[in-house]
């Protein structure tokens, strides 16, 4: 059996929402949310390193998704001046290649990828960006209002 492999090995992955609210619940309490901006599903795959989320946050910091005066999506979340909410999504990493139950084999393992999760948020609070996060492998739930919708899947 020939398996579908990923566009690489090596690669931390994104799912971007464009957002005009989300926010994240842990036990019925609001950790984190944004407005006007991107919510950020991040997941750090084995072998992945900082030079991956460095990348990684500076491509979605650049990535021109949002619209410009005349409606196109021309302009990166630093040039509307958006927020983020990142969450730690190691689902991102699922292999649904073989049987009707995914894999998460390919995530990194929860210490490492607790690691790079917070060193990419970092990044993305560096590139000047207003970051808030909900917390590294809670149960929590994700509420937000897609603007567009616009939904982009992002590797380093």
């Amino acid at each position: 059996m020939t398996r579908i492999k990923f566009s690489r090995d090596l690669t931390m992955r994104a799912l971007l929402q464009r957002v005009s609210h989300a926010s994240v619940t842990i036990d019925g309490q609001t950790v984190g949310s944004c407005d006007g901006g991107l919510l950020i599903l991040a997941c750090a795959m084995q072998g992945d390193t900082e030079a991956e989320a460095d990348r990684l946050a500076g491509k979605i910091a650049r990535l021109r998704i949002f619209r410009d005066e005349a409606g196109r999506m021309n302009r990166s979340i630093l040039d509307i001046g958006g927020s983020a909410l990142v969450i730690s999504q190691f689902t991102l990493a699922a292999d649904t290649t073989r049987g009707n139950r995914p894999g998460f084999s390919s995530a990194a393992p929860p210490e490492e990828g607790r690691r790079l999760f917070d060193h990419f948020v970092r990044q993305i609070a560096a590139q000047g960006i207003a970051t808030q996060t909900g917390r590294f492998g809670a149960e929590m739930q994700v509420s937000l209002t897609n603007d567009g919708p616009v939904t982009i899947w992002v590797e380093s």
